[in-house]
């Protein structure tokens, strides 16, 4: 007996021993807690976008159909980059929100470059669209944009900063930036017309 009680005494000593020797597991004491629920937690990253975005127009738009009437919003937003990039786009959606970011999207890839000379524009131009006609004439440094709300956002996010403008006829703002638009696509510079006319510039 005293020969099984010294065995047994022998084989709790082992078994404690390799409890302690044991490699304790990565998560040690568990508490039910990681340790990532120390961190702070990160805000979300906001995507730096390259163009400026400015919303001109949010209006609300019914269509009747056989169950009644649909209500949504309509949304004209110009974005640009300052420095001769510029695009307009319009989007649709039961949400503002949500109908200013598909305009934003479509205008963004609506981008076109503008030419600037100066700060200003190159020569005189005349932007139309439908009953909308718009006169844009090269300025001086210091005069500023003189233009109209709807005028003034395409021209300022295209990165001109000497202008003066004249609006004629209608005075709805998607036309007046479509009318815009139209002017600002029809400027050339002097090199552009000595290229296509096959010239040197000193000629022109």
């Amino acid at each position: 007996m005293a020969e099984n009680d010294k065995i047994i005494t022998e084989n709790t000593e082992n078994e404690q021993n390799s409890v302690e020797n044991a490699p304790k597991s990565k998560r040690g004491n568990f508490s039910g807690k990681r340790k990532d629920d120390n961190r702070r937690e990160r805000a979300p990253r906001r995507e730096v976008s390259e163009f400026d975005k400015q919303v001109v127009q949010v209006r609300r738009v019914q269509k009747v159909v056989k169950g009644g009437r649909t209500l949504r919003f309509s949304a004209l937003v110009v974005v640009g980059d300052r420095k001769g990039r510029v695009g307009i786009g319009i989007g649709k959606s039961k949400e503002v929100s949500a109908a200013i970011e598909k305009a934003t999207t479509v205008a963004k890839k609506n981008v076109v470059n503008i030419p600037i000379v100066d700060n200003t524009i190159p020569h005189n131009t005349i932007g139309k669209y439908s009953a909308t006609s718009i006169m844009l004439l090269p300025a001086p440094e210091g005069t500023g944009v003189i233009a109209g709300g709807s005028a003034r956002a395409v021209i300022e996010l295209a990165g001109i900063k000497n202008i003066v403008t004249k609006r004629h006829g209608s005075s709805n703002r998607m036309n007046c930036v479509k009318a815009t638009m139209a002017g600002l696509l029809s400027l050339k510079t002097k090199e552009e017309i000595a290229r296509r006319r096959g010239k040197a510039v000193e000629e022109i």
